[in-house]
């Protein structure tokens, strides 16, 4: 409850960038998200959709926010679990080990990877809570098992969740290894049960099945959201083995290879007290827990090993794996617990079996330093009660447009955020927002069969075809019929020689002409939008959030560059002095453009 009080406290209260309006309008229409679908996140969230307060947005951000709070407890219960065999003797020794529980578990929840999750919709935190709950199963399996008690039913039950898990993220499938270790360490002649053996496959399989007939099922419907369009076999493996997202592996370096490492760092999310703590409770309890011990080192090598080794990501892209860890946070802080407790026992044994109350109480106060720091420290970063900028970024995009128009979109974040307000809040139903990227796919084709049932697209094949030369036959094709605008990514990703722009706000609209001639830009559009957190109040700023109000700057700056090649110099430095304010690194570049135009 701590941790989900301080979530709510410092939850968006609409969409974000990056994936989020995309998971909004899946989770709304129970339809399928991007590869490979996310149908348990989906289906998790969509009853958080009927809450009576809030935005949908909103709504679906307290499910991510459920989720997290559920996986500090799944920490808290781990830490008590592992702790219940420690003698402690001194009166209350059973609420120390709850004290340190709940410690770690705040830690946890206040770790920056895991807040930043747990405030707007993401699926990793609900993959962390079933990762506990699957490992206190064996836990509770290996007690058993070791007290002559054979319960299967724990095994089966975790492999069951576990296929589930597979419906939140693929990842989970890094944990199995560990898990396999966990039941045959406690004893390896467990091979050799096969009819077990089986039940466990199945029941796994179970898990997987059910939720991924999600994909076909809801594929039939046509739900507004309908990726990869999976109602066939080729379309579900096309969407479940990523088949969209072919990157081309770079060539790694050593500087490469550190900062794919340092994707997963133990001292960012819990401090440099945090891992000495972790290897206190590793080396402490290595006799007694060896095997848990080993199953953590086991994860740690099979995610490094397949995230790292394999993946091979970019360093541009270094950022989204960074996300994949939460699992092995969870772990780390449970064995940073264990560290915590071992330092408490040494301090209350060293007055023997009567410490003086004074040292009790400041022995549990000091349990709470680093949760308590680690809140103090990442409360501001991570404070997105004020966070309109994408919502606002959105509104703004479809105040610029025309009636009826046609909107060209290039990136995930200048694209996801519009699906949601027209698809889920309903703004703006007149228009129509296509995605250049997926031009390319003929499921996204059949997704607008009032645009491309006659087009030209349907004659080529696409699979060879680079979206850029794909989005001008799209644009050639409906210039004749609407008013066709592109936003300011695709303004800049795609050369249109043949076209010339003419600007509104954030938006460019076509018209024929040289790209060279000049268009005078329409300012009243301006006044139509909303700024919610461009002065620089709110204090949250993550990539796509920077890169939206640069775009706001760079946008006035443009408008007041062509201004002054139109002879408009008062109108133009007053774009200018916009441009300056919202983003001050740009002033070089105005006092440039003034410059060279021999204004001072």
């Amino acid at each position: 409850m701590i941790p989900l009080g301080v979530y709510l406290m410092t939850l968006a209260p609409s969409v974000t960038f990056f994936d989020s309006g995309e998971f909004l309008t899946a989770i709304h229409s129970l339809g399928i998200a991007h590869s490979p679908g996310y149908p348990l996140f989906i289906n998790y969230a969509k009853p958080f959709t009927y809450l009576p307060f809030g935005s949908i947005a909103f709504r679906v951000n307290v499910a991510t926010a459920v989720s997290a709070a559920l996986a500090c407890y799944g920490v808290y219960l781990l830490v008590c679990t592992l702790l219940s065999r420690e003698n402690l003797e001194i009166r209350g020794s059973d609420l120390y080990k709850k004290l340190t529980g709940l410690s770690v578990a705040l830690a946890y929840g206040f770790s920056p990877r895991l807040w930043l999750q747990s405030n707007h919709d993401k699926p990793y935190p609900l993959i962390a809570f079933l990762t506990a709950m699957i490992l206190y199963l064996l836990l509770r399996w290996r007690e058993k098992y070791r007290n002559g008690e054979d319960c299967p039913n724990y095994i089966y039950l975790g492999a069951f969740i576990s296929g589930l898990a597979f419906g939140g993220h693929q990842i989970m499938i890094l944990m199995m290894p560990a898990f396999a270790f966990l039941i045959i360490a406690t004893d390896w002649r467990l091979l050799g049960r096969i009819k077990e053996i089986i039940l466990v496959c199945s029941f796994a399989a179970f898990g997987f099945i059910s939720v991924h007939l999600h994909l076909p099922i809801r594929a039939m419907q046509e739900p507004l959201l309908n990726w990869g369009d999976p109602k066939t076999w080729t379309q579900f493996l096309w969407n479940f083995l990523r088949k969209g997202y072919p990157v081309e592996k770079p060539q790694r370096t050593m500087s490469l290879l550190w900062k794919q490492i340092n994707a997963f760092s133990i001292p960012y999310e819990f401090t440099v007290v945090g891992l000495f703590l972790l290897l206190i409770g590793i080396f402490v309890f290595m006799r007694k827990l060896r095997h848990e011990i080993a199953a953590y080192g086991v994860s740690i090598i099979v995610f490094l090993a397949v995230i790292v080794g394999y993946f091979n990501t970019p360093e541009e892209l270094i950022f989204l794996t960074e996300e994949f860890f939460d699992p092995l946070y969870l772990l780390s802080a449970v064995f940073i617990g264990l560290g915590m407790f071992f330092l408490l026992k040494s301090l209350l044994e060293f007055f023997k079996k009567k410490p003086p109350a004074a040292v009790r109480l400041t022995a549990g106060a000091l349990l709470f330093i680093l949760p308590l720091y680690l809140c103090a420290v990442n409360y501001q970063e991570n404070d997105q009660h004020e966070n309109y900028i994408a919502h606002d970024y959105a509104s703004n995009t479809l105040r610029s447009l025309h009636e009826g128009a046609a909107l060209f979109t290039w990136g995930d974040s200048g694209a996801f955020p519009l699906w949601y307000l027209q698809g889920v809040e309903r703004m703006r139903e007149d228009l129509d927002i296509l995605h250049t990227p997926h031009l390319v796919f003929n499921w996204y084709l059949d997704s607008f069969p009032d645009l491309f049932r006659y087009s030209m697209l349907r004659r080529m094949p696409l699979e060879v075809q680079p979206p850029e030369y794909v989005l001008k036959v799209v644009v050639s094709e409906q210039m004749a019929r609407r008013p066709v605008f592109v936003d300011f990514s695709t303004r800049y990703s795609v050369p249109f020689d043949e076209f010339s722009f003419r600007q509104r706000g954030i938006c460019y609209q076509l018209e024929r002409g040289s790209s060279n001639q000049l268009l005078l830009p329409d300012r009243e559009v301006w006044n139509l939008y909303a700024l919610r957190g461009m002065t620089g109040d709110m204090f949250f700023r993550d990539l796509d959030t920077g890169k939206a109000i640069l775009i706001y700057a760079s946008s006035h700056m443009e408008s007041g560059e062509t201004l002054l090649r139109l002879g408009r110099p008062y109108e133009a430095i007053e774009e200018l002095r916009t441009a300056q304010s919202i983003s001050p690194e740009l002033s070089g570049q105005v006092a440039r453009i003034l410059a060279g135009h021999g204004i001072r």
